[in-house]
């Protein structure tokens, strides 16, 4: 079973197109937290209360940070998805802790971001604009089937 992580933006469908378009195939896929609310509250959540909005956020973000590294650390192909209306600091952060992993690493842009993320394509194995160009990667890797 091949073990995929999809990092990245959470405001559009992009993980359930991969996840559709790899049906059938021996893939366990897994991701961050995508509620944002849920992500943003989990260490007050959990942890308490704090009136501060840093130590707010920074519980939030070490609680996250247990999972993203977990998922990272256990998936054999990390797919990062930069998306076009919000900075995804996060995403970049994956990125570059999957490469230094030595993770087979895909990363999914739009041509706005080309120059912006220049190092972190130069990391990647793969760089698409597109989720169906994931979702065919996947199948390929897996059965060296190419699209019809």
């Amino acid at each position: 079973m091949l073990k995929v992580y999809l990092s990245g933006e959470i405001h559009t469908d992009w993980r359930e197109q991969i996840i559709a378009g790899a049906s059938g195939l021996d893939i366990s896929f897994s991701s961050p937290v995508t509620d944002h609310g849920a992500s943003d509250d989990c260490g007050v959540a959990i942890m308490g209360a704090e009136p501060n909005k840093f130590w707010h956020d920074n519980k939030g973000a070490k609680l996250n940070a247990i999972r993203t590294r977990k998922g990272l650390a256990d998936a054999d192909v990390v797919v990062v998805r930069f998306g076009e209306k919000y900075k995804q600091w996060n995403a970049a952060f994956d990125a570059g802790y999957a490469a230094a992993l030595g993770k087979s690493l895909i990363i999914v842009h739009g041509d706005d971001h080309q120059h912006a993320l220049k190092e972190v394509d130069a990391a990647a194995l793969a760089v698409c604009d597109d989720p169906k160009q994931v979702a065919e990667i996947l199948r390929y890797v897996l059965t060296g089937e190419l699209p019809a």
